[in-house]
């Protein structure tokens, strides 16, 4: 049987009558959707609209929670207890699950946000607090997760998880990602994203900022939507995959790794 892997994207991270991206285009090339719940961007009529548009295409929800962070789109650290975590996730889930049940589809996966989703790799205690809210919520949901707390945290109640490779992200030598504010921490160009992800998803292992390979088992690749480039580079990708012999597809229980 041949390589199976999911591509997802960040989408429904507009607010009010400001926009993110191009999400129908993306829409139209992804497997599988992570939707802003509204922490740190997203509102009731951005979130209805995507899940919509989701289920007319057959692409797969999940849900995006975040610090609540509007201001910041979730990409400071704030200092949360792992309580206050717990319960914030808690929130989002059930915001999006109410619009995933209105459209006749639910959510299948659940992927932290930014600065969260940073954190959640190597803080237990805001990783436990993401993987009881999954577990007591719906077990059935996959965590997608890098490999480390999280992932760890998600297995160990039985949850099924999904490890992310991020495609247009810098990865230093210890399998962490380069921070934004460092130069260099996010690619632009498509073909080099294209064919890091094509080694990514075949060999298993990424370039490191010092030029080391880093191991990076993904079941799902992470598409960001926000970039001047980012339809052509997702476009670029799915098509070098395909070509590769690649088979794409949303993420499946059985499929990954529990």
């Amino acid at each position: 049987m041949g390589r199976e892997v999911d591509l997802v994207a960040d989408l429904g991270e507009g607010f009010g009558a400001y926009r993110m991206g191009d999400d129908e285009a993306l829409l139209d090339i992804v497997t599988s959707a992570n939707i802003a719940c509204g922490f740190h961007a997203g509102d009731s009529r951005i979130m209805d609209a995507t899940v919509v548009s989701c289920a007319a295409r057959g692409v797969s929800v999940g849900a995006h929670p975040s610090f609540p962070d509007l201001a910041g789109f979730g990409r400071r650290a704030m200092d949360l207890t792992a309580a206050e975590v717990r319960t914030d996730v808690l929130y989002q889930i059930g915001a999006l699950q109410a619009f995933a049940a209105a459209h006749g589809t639910r959510i299948r996966h659940v992927a932290p946000h930014g600065r969260l989703g940073n954190l959640v790799a190597v803080r237990a205690d805001y990783a436990e607090a993401v993987a009881d809210a999954v577990a007591s919520l719906d077990p059935s949901m996959i965590v997608l997760a890098q490999d480390g707390e999280l992932s760890a945290a998600a297995r160990a109640r039985g949850l099924a998880v999904a490890i992310v490779g991020i495609a247009d992200r810098a990865y230093r030598s210890d399998g962490t990602l380069v921070p934004r504010t460092e130069p260099g921490a996010v690619l632009r160009d498509p073909a080099e994203i294209a064919e890091r992800t094509v080694r990514m998803v075949l060999e298993g292992v990424l370039d490191s900022v010092d030029g080391t390979d880093v191991p990076v088992e993904c079941d799902t690749v992470l598409l960001h939507g926000d970039s001047p480039d980012a339809i052509a580079t997702a476009r670029r990708v799915r098509a070098e995959l395909v070509r590769a012999g690649v088979t794409l597809r949303a993420l499946r229980a059985k499929q990954v790794r529990a």
